[in-house]
């Protein structure tokens, strides 16, 4: 994977950034690759979003509407989609997560700056996206189904699950209209800090290529419930506490952020199960058992009762305890 994709000279000929330098970065668990450019003091991100397994299109577009809000998404240089090269601005390398491992105590800035951002987002009208109705929810919460219980060779009732989720998301898709954009992979991993959040400074948006129209809430337990840091309840209070008042949510939000929290809980399952399973990638193997504990604490809420029911009556009691559950 370190040779340079083909094409990428060519693409590069069509710009000011021809002569740069390239250094390959290392991917995460997509097909997309990515490269800094450097050249006479200044930078730039050049990723490659290769078809069939990557379309660079939808990129493209929620980087417009973004930019056209006044939210802090890249600024785009050059594109070919059809080739799948996009040169974007370059928002350096303080990830949120790499930045608060390296300055702890800018832990509740970096998380208010995050949370205000998605407040400043759900200000505006959504962006022209596909909704993230029934049909979506469903396909995701299926992957737990499809891969984990698979891998643990458990014989599920598939039908009683989806009805069990039909049940808890149907009162919720009734209250998340008319919707608001919704980044769908909106965690510290994904936010570029722009600066010190101590003081304020901008918090850039990456990996934001899935986004649909759907529920405040969601962007938010994906903040919260972070599948790849661990985020104190007091922390994770305080930010729920501070969206609603900001927001102005509904009586019915935090039981709309539980359901949530569960559905994309059991749908990291799934997905970090068949990175393992499918794609050759074990190391997501050891983030399940926190995606777990989350999603059991979610499952506790009322409005989670259906769902609730059904784990219990058919995902065995060991394999839901801290450590268990291994997956071969």
């Amino acid at each position: 994977m370190n040779a340079l994709p083909d094409g990428l000279r060519e693409f590069l000929a069509q710009t000011d950034w021809n002569d740069a330098v390239i250094d390959p970065i290392p991917g995460d668990a997509s097909f997309r690759r990515y490269f800094r450019l450097g050249k006479d003091g200044e930078s730039a991100m050049l990723m490659h979003a290769p078809p069939p397994h990557e379309d660079p299109k939808p990129f493209l577009n929620v980087a417009e509407y973004l930019n056209s809000i006044g939210a802090r998404a890249p600024a785009i240089y050059a594109a070919d989609p059809v080739q799948g090269w996009v040169l974007l601005e370059d928002f350096g390398t303080d990830r949120m997560r790499d930045w608060i491992d390296d300055n702890p105590d800018g832990e509740l800035a970096a998380y208010q700056g995050a949370v205000d951002a998605l407040v400043a987002l759900h200000a505006h009208p959504a962006g022209p996206f596909p909704p993230y109705d029934m049909a979506a929810y469903q396909r995701e919460t299926d992957l737990f189904v499809e891969w984990y219980c698979a891998a643990q060779s458990l014989d599920v009732d598939h039908t009683g699950y989806r009805e069990a989720w039909a049940e808890v998301l149907e009162p919720l898709l009734a209250r998340q209209d008319p919707g608001v954009t919704v980044l769908r992979d909106y965690h510290a991993e994904n936010i570029m800090l722009l600066g010190d959040p101590r003081n304020g400074a901008a918090q850039g948006l990456i990996d934001f290529q899935d986004a649909l129209i759907g529920h405040a809430a969601y962007d938010l337990v994906s903040l919260l419930q972070d599948a790849r840091r661990d985020v104190s309840p007091q922390l994770e209070r305080a930010m729920l506490d501070r969206f609603i008042a900001a927001y102005s949510a509904s009586p019915e939000f935090e039981a709309d952020y539980a359901v949530l929290g569960a559905q994309r809980n059991a749908k990291i399952v799934g997905i970090f199960t068949r990175l393992h399973k499918r794609d050759g990638k074990p190391r997501y193997l050891e983030l399940i058992p926190r995606v777990w504990k989350l999603m059991e604490r979610d499952l506790a809420h009322p409005a989670l009762t259906p769902v609730a029911r059904w784990f219990d009556a058919n995902i065995p009691a060991e394999l839901r305890k801290p450590g268990g559950g291994t997956i071969a």
